[in-house]
């Protein structure tokens, strides 16, 4: 790692912990230079706003979290255990920053925040996620129909983000209520998965699809 690259992660985790222990929306850059040592106009030549930082965590958790995501991957062969194990590593991964990742809800809903998992600026984080989803089908034991294929992995992405957001909101103890939520939730989603296969599923299937394609725009 070269001297600006240092530097880069040093603004990076002095911004993560301000966010964590003040919010994301009440530190300023003035405060992230500070903590990092560094003059203002310094942390704005790495980072030209909070949103930049947000954007460089989830860059590098993509990354670090990719070694995790294979080992995950590598061990179950049943679908329902490699959706749970995939996702259980990103809500580990994330716990740390749980608390300043949940101010960011607001943001998810508009395409147009670059901080929203549907912005032009996160397409390669939903890119990711979409290739990992498609390697836990392909090694799992469900042949999914034809028609349904192409279009499981973003499914699977939107099931997870669901989970994501429920983790975000979750009150109770150490997200117990999340743990459940997604241990049967995965467990009905392979059963629907499977019987979606079946020739009298086809109407339904089709009709699903037809709602993929509106959310798809």
């Amino acid at each position: 790692m070269n001297k600006s690259e240092q530097t880069r992660e040093r603004i990076l985790e002095a911004a993560l912990e301000l966010f964590r222990r003040k919010g994301f929306a009440a530190a300023t850059m003035r405060e992230v230079a500070a903590a990092a040592e560094m003059a203002t106009g310094a942390a704005y030549y790495y980072f030209p706003s909070k949103e930049a930082l947000v954007l460089a965590f989830y860059d590098r958790a993509r990354t670090e979290m990719g070694p995790l995501l294979d080992e995950a991957l590598t061990g179950p062969k049943k679908l329902e255990d490699r959706l749970g194990a995939s996702i259980g590593v990103k809500l580990r991964y994330f716990a740390p920053n749980r608390k300043f990742l949940g101010a960011l809800i607001g943001s998810a809903a508009d395409p147009g925040n670059p901080l929203s998992p549907f912005s032009a600026q996160t397409v390669a984080i939903r890119d990711f996620d979409f290739a990992v989803f498609e390697r836990a089908i392909q090694g799992s034991e469900v042949t999914p129909p034809k028609d349904l294929a192409p279009h499981l992995p973003q499914m699977l992405w939107m099931y997870q983000m669901a989970i994501l957001f429920f983790w975000l909101t979750d009150a109770s103890e150490g997200q117990k209520r999340t743990q459940r939520l997604l241990d049967k939730s995965t467990h009905m989603l392979v059963l629907l998965l499977k019987l979606a296969g079946l020739p009298l599923m086809r109407p339904v299937r089709r009709a699903v699809l037809d709602l993929v394609e509106i959310v798809r725009g």
